[in-house]
């Protein structure tokens, strides 16, 4: 399905709309209703899943395009699809990897999950919030459309293996995960797909880089280095300053 670019805004949620990793302050949501209102076609595009996007979401902007697991799944019209993920071969070579680094993950399929990583970890609380999916095996999702590394014995050499297999990572650094996306997955490649290239993009993270790069009016939210010189603007990640920069946005955009 193509959508209209004229007055695109995207929206990274985690570390840019969201800071507590379950809501998003009233200011930002007012903010948006204020592009949505001032004629921006809202898209969220996220390393999260559609599934756990939603209840951060709690129903607002109904009609918003969502991408998740960083391009691998996106909802249009409510209608939620795989667009990229895992050959089988592929996944057993990063299988293999994970193994020998004695790795836990959490394996997305388009709906449900896998997880073996630690019963503790910060991201079980990020997990199916809504409580919408079902913990299943590996073997028992349809397909694996997203593979995040949560522990394991060396993580760098970890990521460097995944390149080494032609996939797109992405080492966080600040929360000791690594994400792993089949082929060249990646949030803008999605936007493309979608016929979106003319946009506005808020993100913060280094799995935003290519969706900043190419924005028409990218805003970097935080201090991130591997964004140094990508964005146009850069913002405190701070719920007032992110909903002042939003509005601005609104504020400037031509009638008609």
């Amino acid at each position: 399905m193509i959508i209209s670019s004229a007055h695109t805004t995207v929206f990274d949620i985690d570390g840019t709309l969201c800071f507590d990793g379950r809501t998003i302050d009233s200011k930002i949501l007012a903010a948006i209703e204020d592009c949505e209102r001032a004629g921006h076609q809202l898209v969220f595009a996220s390393a999260r899943p559609v599934r756990d996007l939603l209840p951060v979401l709690d129903g607002a902007f109904p009609t918003a395009t969502l991408i998740g697991g960083n391009g691998s799944l996106v909802s249009v019209g409510g209608r939620i699809r795989a667009r990229a993920a895992f050959g089988t071969g592929e996944l057993d070579r990063l299988l293999t990897e994970a193994e020998r680094f004695r790795a836990g993950y959490l394996a997305d399929g388009p709906w449900d999950y896998a997880y073996t990583g630690p019963a503790d970890h910060p991201i079980r609380s990020r997990v199916d919030q809504g409580r919408l999916a079902c913990r299943v095996e590996l073997a028992d999702l349809p397909a694996v459309v997203k593979f995040l590394v949560v522990d394991a014995t060396d993580m760098a050499a970890l990521a460097e293996a995944g390149r080494a297999l032609g996939m797109t990572v992405n080492h966080h650094l600040d929360e000791a995960i690594i994400d792993f996306a089949p082929g060249t997955t990646n949030k803008w490649e999605a936007l493309i797909s979608l016929g979106i290239d003319q946009y506005n993009a808020f993100g913060n993270d280094i799995n935003d880089l290519d969706m900043l790069r190419n924005a028409r009016h990218g805003v970097r939210v935080g201090a991130h280095p591997g964004l140094d010189g990508v964005a146009h603007v850069t913002v405190a990640p701070d719920p007032d300053v992110v909903a002042a920069e939003i509005s601005v946005l609104a504020a400037a955009t031509p009638v008609g």
